[in-house]
């Protein structure tokens, strides 16, 4: 196993809590409507949880990308340079991550996430499966520009955010986050990213809203961090999972919904919320080729291949950070 124990970037106060997430925390629940950024979802036990999502029936985003990083390997292998450093934003799928370090020849692998135990979980074993793959995990916030670690300064980078994790973020966010992906990656980098497609209602709302009730249990964990880590008493069994479609702004809302009248604090601070309510914890942005093109163009990269699963569910955008230009 070719792995180190990692950098940590995050800013943490002296009982060990993200200071990041109490104050998105904080600021949110007093907005309104409230709202907490849905990266706060992927504690360890978040983490997990959304793993299980994967694997569910209701919910086709994975089995697609899966799909195209399978079927498509030998031009992943063409379009993206040799010796390239793979840079993952988010902790390695355990399906998705091997496909694309299968495809590619890759000089090493650093894997960006700001859960520190499930980065070191994931780290350790993606090294296992490639013993011979210097493995550099960093905890770190990607929403920021990060510091990557000496070893790989001078070689080629490839950003890998998979997922669609893009569709989470308002527009006006998801360009600052692929700024920041070109300011931690440098000119010339490419970027493999994934983003869902528009499609049929309820396939989407199913897809978020799941029969086992998983997806519940992952909205519901944001409550029970907020009241482990930052001395909440949110009751958790006064709220409720919902899923929406926004067809305004083509997306999937995830909504925590109060079914009474209750009051609670949080690091201190007094809320309430009214019955019917809610908490929104996530947005699912849903695209086509041109919004895909003006997003990523708006970041600062350019588009160079589209791949879709054979049923038109999901893309997979290969991109890369051109010299800056005012002009045409």
């Amino acid at each position: 196993m070719t792995t180190s124990q990692g950098l940590k970037l995050v800013d943490l106060d002296e009982t060990g809590v993200d200071n990041a997430f109490r104050a998105d925390v904080l600021a949110g629940l007093s907005q309104e409507p409230k709202a907490v950024p849905a990266r706060w979802f992927y504690d360890e036990a978040g983490s997990k949880l959304f793993e299980k999502i994967t694997q569910l029936p209701e919910y086709y985003p994975t089995r697609a990308e899966t799909e195209i990083l399978t079927d498509r390997a030998d031009e992943f292998a063409k379009l993206i340079r040799p010796g390239s450093t793979v840079v993952e934003f988010g902790s390695g799928s355990s399906v998705k991550t091997p496909l694309l370090l299968s495809a590619i020849e890759a000089s090493a692998y650093v894997p960006l996430d700001i859960s520190g135990d499930f980065l070191r979980a994931s780290a350790a074993d993606l090294a296992k499966k490639f013993p011979g793959l210097p493995v550099y995990p960093v905890e770190a916030d990607f929403m920021r520009q990060v510091e990557l670690p000496q070893e790989v300064a001078d070689l080629p980078k490839l950003g890998f955010f998979p997922g669609s994790t893009i569709g989470n973020m308002v527009a006006r966010t998801a360009v600052d986050l692929l700024r920041s992906m070109r300011e931690t990656l440098g000119v010339g980098a490419q970027l493999l990213i994934g983003m869902d497609q528009i499609k049929e209602q309820s396939v989407l709302v199913s897809a978020y809203d799941d029969a086992a009730g998983v997806t519940a249990a992952f909205n519901l964990n944001l409550v029970a961090r907020i009241n482990r880590e930052l001395g909440g008493t949110i009751p958790e069994e006064a709220l409720t999972h919902e899923a929406r479609w926004n067809d305004d702004f083509a997306r999937i809302e995830m909504h925590l919904v109060a079914t009474r009248d209750i009051t609670f604090e949080v690091d201190g601070k007094s809320f309430a919320m009214h019955e019917g309510e809610s908490i929104h914890t996530e947005n699912s942005h849903k695209f086509n080729r041109r919004t895909s093109n003006m997003l990523l163009l708006a970041g600062g990269w350019e588009p160079t291949k589209r791949w879709l699963d054979k049923q038109g569910r999901f893309s997979l955008m290969l991109a890369e950070a051109h010299a800056p230009r005012s002009a045409p």
